[in-house]
């Protein structure tokens, strides 16, 4: 398996990396354990960062298939924007076009 390189650039991370994972279901308790042994935190506290990074080194195709719905959805998300964009430009432009219009026959009066 190739090695994965995490980056650290704080402009781009979320607050929801940093949260403590609470064990509150089967599951989740056994995560916590695993990533626990796995990351061996000061603290004893495992945070959603230690998870996620976990994940990456044991289940990357678990990850890829979220990051590729995730990066769908905001690209469907960013299309759709745009398009919404232009349709209230070209309203706007329409309605600036109309009273123009409706200036010049009112002064041409």
């Amino acid at each position: 398996m190739a090695d994965i390189e995490y980056t650290n650039q704080p402009e781009i991370e979320t607050t929801g990396l940093k949260e403590s994972v609470t064990a509150d279901s089967e599951l989740k308790t056994w995560l916590v354990d695993f990533v626990g042994e796995q990351h061996t935190p000061e603290d004893g506290q495992v945070t959603v960062e230690m998870v996620v990074h976990t994940m990456a080194d044991q289940f990357p195709e678990l990850l890829m298939a979220i990051a590729e719905e995730n990066w769908v959805r905001g690209y469907q998300q960013a299309i759709h924007d745009v398009e919404m964009g232009e349709k209230l430009i070209h309203e706007e432009m329409q309605k600036r076009q109309q009273e123009e219009q409706e200036n010049d026959t009112a002064e041409s009066d």
